[in-house]
């Protein structure tokens, strides 16, 4: 298994985690008293959510795509 590949699965399980993470934040107390007055979830939660879609996607493509070759 090369670098690139590695460190594409691994970005990959970091992104499934922090959306994991960041669907728990949303549905946590502190979320939902903030839904009620704003009318969106905290900014943690959200940003827990973007980062893991971003990093599940860029690890996956890293982990599928060949590398360059020398």
């Amino acid at each position: 298994m090369n670098t690139r590949r590695a460190i594409g699965i691994a970005l990959m399980v970091g992104g499934v985690m922090l959306l994991f993470w960041g669907m728990n934040a949303s549905d946590s107390f502190a979320s939902d008293v903030s839904e009620t007055f704003t009318g969106s979830p905290t900014d943690r939660s959200m940003w827990m959510l973007v980062l893991g879609a971003v990093a599940a996607i860029a690890g996956g493509l890293m982990a599928i795509t060949p590398g360059r070759s020398r």
